[in-house]
């Protein structure tokens, strides 16, 4: 598209491409309008012809081949399932003709044939818009006068005879310039009118088009992460922005999230994804802004801002301390942030940094407004059923471990214990001692090992505050449950860490001392948990027989060698920190997590 053209075209225009489908439908609907208009001038005319064209030959035959002309275009168009934008112009400029020519020879003052007019602009606003439609009108006002011109002043004092035009029944009084200049009029006033209801109409239908499949894109299964991403994905395309950010709060808790989708580099695809964040950057990214929607570009340090309300109207903005607080931390030459609420529980705001304009920014800025309260209820719907189904989920996977404590465990136990009895009893020289023994330590595995699945199935609701005493009761309970001399010490007082990278790094626990318990054969266990200056630090030690090969290898190093605990390896990339594993055949095994503070944070979205 020309840029000069982005200047006056709406933005519908350069967003929504043109659908075949309704292009067939609309060039059939004007071909049958065309025929049923020629044929109803027919019966006018036979009903009183000298009114209407008086006895000119030269009328009636223009006017049969202009219905012979409008059957064949409605044949054609029955016949193929498109039309080219070459044929479609050809036809709009003989229906703009048609009527300049066949009112030559009207001679009556209450002519219809002025509906022709009607015709060719109503065709042009339903084809295309205002511009077009204008230009139509212009076009059928230039012909009447130069028709007027020719007839007026040219033919009576020219080559062509005055008795000519008399031959012809020319209506010679129909071209005078009052009269003509008030039908110019008619037809610009008309064409203004039909070719703004057209544009607004076909405004309103792309804006619900693009709308429509904006929600398309909220589905469940994807999560809210998912669906943002590909809601995200539209809107950063539909402004031409280069990437687009999210800041949100929990209304009840505070707590602040921020999310971004930024472009990949090398092929050109984009992944939503959340950064770290805390409470600080709430008044960064979601106090202090002068309305729901506003616009601000920095040109030799002047901002040039655009504010609206929740109704579209602009309003002044007096401060711009938020948008000079947003550029220290983010790197623009211009920014776009609309407000959102989901519900009562949520607050946050979007950026589109770097935003290109197909239109009024004023209009521009609404309709964005728009899109954000339409598409944000239904990707709140996403975030509460998928939040439902996540406490389904946990209802039904602590109902299973409480089925399994009651049932299953119990009776294992039971079992176990009569077994422990009945190898008592039995002579120690027999041979049924050591096989009791040995189902008797099958017996103890299994329990032990329901019980850490049980672990695993409970719903862990874990926030930094907790964490710290979660870890040392699950050290416990491993101690109590298999015998092991397990530790946790730390040196942290006051613990700040965001509350998944809490849940992690307690799965991650868990999980190393079912290792510990499985494969290491180890009398003791050491759990630390330490803070530095720009990082965490979790360790898990052991006194077992070590991995069957000695040193200490990182996680591509442990990758290559086949070694080392593949769900710990899998948790400490989703955080974005480094495993490290030291071991010695004989000696024992030391895994190490290095997770920085400003590491990935995972949501369960």
């Amino acid at each position: 598209m020309n840029p000069r053209v982005k200047r006056y075209r709406q933005p519908w225009r350069l967003k929504v491409p043109p659908d075949p489908g309704e292009t067939r439908r609309i060039e059939r609907w004007l071909a049958t309008a065309r025929v049923f208009l020629a044929g109803s001038t027919l019966v006018a005319i036979r009903m009183d012809p000298t009114e209407l064209l008086g006895h000119s030959w030269a009328a009636y035959g223009l006017f049969v081949f202009y219905l012979a002309n409008g059957i064949l275009i409605l044949m054609l168009l029955r016949r193929r399932q498109q039309s080219t934008a070459a044929f479609r112009l050809m036809v709009h400029a003989g229906d703009i003709a048609w009527p300049a020519v066949i009112s030559i020879f009207a001679e009556g003052p209450r002519t219809p044939f002025f509906l022709f007019f009607f015709f060719v602009l109503a065709a042009a606003a339903y084809r295309w818009g205002l511009w077009e439609t204008l230009s139509t009108a212009a076009a059928e006002a230039g012909l009447l006068w130069m028709e007027s011109l020719i007839i007026l002043h040219v033919w009576p004092q020219g080559s062509l005879p005055l008795r000519a035009l008399t031959g012809l029944h020319i209506n010679v009084q129909a071209f005078e310039p009052k009269r003509l200049f008030m039908e110019a009029i008619y037809l610009l006033v008309m064409g203004l009118l039909l070719g703004y209801l057209a544009e607004r109409q076909k405004q309103l239908r792309a804006e619900k088009a693009l709308v429509t499949g904006m929600l398309s894109r909220a589905r469940v299964e994807a999560g809210l992460t998912g669906t943002i991403d590909k809601i995200f994905q539209e809107i950063m395309s539909l402004y031409g922005a280069s990437r687009v950010m999210m800041a949100s709060q929990e209304i009840h808790s505070k707590r602040v999230f921020l999310g971004e989708l930024n472009p990949t580099k090398g092929n050109g695809s984009s992944d939503f994804t959340w950064l770290q964040s805390g409470a600080r950057d709430a008044k960064t990214y979601l106090d202090e802004y002068p309305s729901e929607v506003s616009y601000a570009s920095l040109s030799r340090e002047q901002w040039k801002t655009l504010a609206l309300d929740d109704s579209g109207h602009t309003v002044p903005v007096n401060n711009l301390a938020a948008f000079s607080q947003l550029r220290q931390l983010q790197s623009f030459d211009s920014v776009v942030s609309v407000a959102f609420t989901f519900g009562t529980d949520w607050r946050g705001r979007v950026f589109l940094f770097n935003p290109t304009w197909g239109g009024e920014k004023q209009e521009e800025l609404r309709f964005l407004l728009d899109i954000v309260r339409q598409v944000g209820p239904a990707i709140y719907n996403v975030y509460l059923l998928h939040r439902l189904r996540r406490r389904a989920y946990a209802a039904e996977r602590a109902r299973v471990a409480r089925e399994l404590h009651d049932g299953a465990v119990q009776s294992l136990i039971a079992v176990e214990m009569q077994v422990d009895v009945l190898r008592r009893q039995a002579e120690a020289n027999r041979p049924i001692d050591g096989e009791l023994e040995r189902i008797q330590g099958l017996l103890r595995e299994e329990v032990l090992k329901l019980r850490e699945l049980m672990q695993q199935m409970k719903a862990i609701d874990v926030d930094s505050q907790k964490l710290l005493l979660v870890l040392r009761d699950a050290v416990e309970r491993f101690q109590r449950e298999t015998g092991i001399n397990a530790r946790f010490v730390t040196d942290i007082v006051q613990l700040d860490m965001p509350q998944r990278m809490c849940q992690e790094f307690l799965k991650i626990v868990q999980e190393g001392l079912v290792n510990v318990r499985k494969h290491s054969g180890a009398r003791h266990a050491l759990i630390r948990l330490a803070s530095q200056a720009d990082q965490w630090s979790l360790t898990v030690e052991d006194d077992g027989k070590g991995l069957s090969v000695a040193g200490r290898y990182n996680e591509q190093q442990m990758q290559q060698a086949g070694i080392g605990p593949m769900i710990i390896r899998e948790r400490v990339r989703l955080l974005g920190g480094e495993l490290t594993v030291e071991s010695n055949p004989g000696q024992g095994t030391r895994l190490e997590v290095i997770v920085p503070r400003n590491g990935n944070v995972p949501h369960e979205f």
